[in-house]
């Protein structure tokens, strides 16, 4: 059946193409720029790592990644 225009029924009235809506601002939230990434690498190689992260690292470099996650998870508070 060819697509045409109805008098009545629920697709009643002209035939019309489906436009996809703009894409809002706030989609783009929580994602990283090239900016932002650049501060970030200036301010971390300026100001180092804190010592939590230090003790975490070297915890992984030994192996102990359950130790490690468990003391991140009490720094930083994480669920």
């Amino acid at each position: 059946m060819a697509k045409e225009s109805l008098a009545v029924g629920l697709k009643k009235g002209y035939l019309v193409e489906k436009r996809a809506p703009r894409a809002k601002p706030s989609h783009r939230k929580g994602v990283t720029t090239k900016r932002v990434m650049t501060v970030r690498a200036v301010v971390r190689e300026v100001a180092g790592y804190a010592p939590y992260e230090r003790r975490t690292m070297e915890l992984l470099k030994v192996g102990h990644e359950k130790r490690a996650m468990r003391l991140v998870k009490k720094r930083v508070r994480i669920l």
